[in-house]
C-alpha cells in the first residue's frame, strides 16, 4: 500500500468584534485583490488559540483584544490554482481594548473598517472567505461558547519557551 501524505488543515484564529452595531474588519491585499476579513491569521507554535487571536488582532488592527467567548469552530476549503487548502478556524468574540496609533498594521493590511451587519451581508464579493459572513451571522444570533471549551495542554505552551531559548 502506498504511503499517503497526512492531511493537515491550517489552523487559524479570528476575532468577531462588534461595537454599537458595527463590526471591525480589516481590508487586506490578497492574490485575489483587496479583500475584507475579520482580524485573523494562523496559529503560531507555542500559543493557544485564544493567545493567537489576541496577537493577530493586535497585529492587524493595533487594538488590544480580550476574548470573552468562542463564537464557533469552522472548517472550510479554499482552492487557488493547484493549491487546495483546508482551514480550521477558531472564532472568538470579546472586548476591544486600547488602540496604539504608533503601531504599524501587519504586512498586507491596508486599513481597518467598521461595517454594519447589512453592509457585511451586501459585500460578500469582497470577503476573503465565506467565514467572514458566517462568523458574523453566528455572533448576531447569539452563538457563544465558554472559552474553556478550547483546552490547550500546557505542553503546547512549553513549546513557546523552548523556541525562545533556542
Amino acid at each position: 500500500m502506498a504511503h499517503l501524505e497526512r492531511w493537515k488543515p491550517s489552523v487559524t484564529v479570528a476575532a468577531v468584534i462588534e461595537n454599537d452595531g458595527r463590526f471591525l474588519l480589516v481590508e487586506e491585499h490578497t492574490p485575489e485583490g483587496l479583500r475584507l476579513n475579520n482580524p485573523a491569521g494562523h496559529l503560531d507554535p507555542g500559543e493557544s488559540p485564544e493567545q493567537g487571536c489576541i496577537r493577530e488582532t493586535l497585529e492587524e488592527t493595533a487594538h488590544q483584544f480580550t476574548p470573552t467567548a468562542l463564537v464557533g469552530v469552522y472548517l472550510s476549503r479554499f482552492q487557488r490554482g493547484t493549491d487546495d487548502i483546508t482551514y480550521l478556524r477558531f472564532a472568538f468574540c470579546g472586548a476591544l481594548g486600547a488602540f496604539d496609533a504608533s503601531r504599524p498594521l501587519d504586512t498586507g493590511i491596508v486599513r481597518t473598517v467598521w461595517m454594519t451587519a447589512d453592509e457585511i451581508r451586501q459585500s460578500t464579493a469582497r470577503h476573503r472567505s465565506p467565514l467572514v459572513l458566517q462568523c458574523m451571522e453566528d455572533y448576531v444570533k447569539g452563538q457563544r461558547f465558554a472559552l474553556a471549551l478550547v483546552h490547550t495542554d500546557p505542553c503546547v505552551l512549553q513549546t513557546s519557551l523552548s523556541l525562545q531559548n533556542s
